[in-house]
């Protein structure tokens, strides 16, 4: 369901969102977080890792880049990469993310346009704040070139209970 929309009113809204999605991915999985300063990039990864069963504290990844979330029994790791701060494709190609991608579910922060070679597994969800300063209101755009993933956006567009 390329182009589908969802709009969140709070932060939990965020994180239930995230951990929906979460309970999804698997492994191969890459997510591509955009949006500006304090859309949200973060706390929803938040809510990605308590849907995939991650249980350590998950905090932006800004100053070190790059964090892996190991899961505790058998699910994929969360590797948590803020590319903000990367000047070049060759940085992030240092980071070595596809090594073990198979094994883990990639969250890039900033991502766009980076990392889109990185899997055809690939979900890309645009961020942006109301305009309002009074509220919390953001709205998500979902694209993906990964029917797996389109099917799993469909399922998430679908839900008929609130966040």
């Amino acid at each position: 369901m390329t182009g589908a929309r969802f709009t969140l009113e709070t932060a939990d809204e965020m994180k239930a969102f995230g951990a929906a999605l979460g309970r999804e991915l698997a492994g191969g999985d890459v997510i591509v977080l955009t949006g500006d300063l304090g859309a949200g990039k973060t706390t929803l990864t938040q809510g990605i890792a308590r849907g995939m069963g991650i249980t350590e504290a998950v905090t932006s990844p800004t100053f070190v880049i790059s964090r892996v979330h190991d899961h505790h029994a058998d699910g994929p790791a969360l590797v948590h990469v803020d590319a903000y701060r990367l000047g070049s494709l060759g940085e992030l190609e240092d980071l070595d993310l596809d090594h073990d991608l198979a094994q883990s579910v990639v969250v890039v922060e900033w991502g766009g346009g980076l990392v889109d070679d990185l899997s055809d597994s690939r979900l890309s969800l645009a961020i942006t704040r109301s305009d309002d300063p009074e509220d919390d209101v953001r709205t998500i755009v979902a694209d993906s070139p990964s029917q797996r993933l389109d099917t799993v956006v469909t399922m998430l567009a679908a839900r008929s209970e609130p966040w």
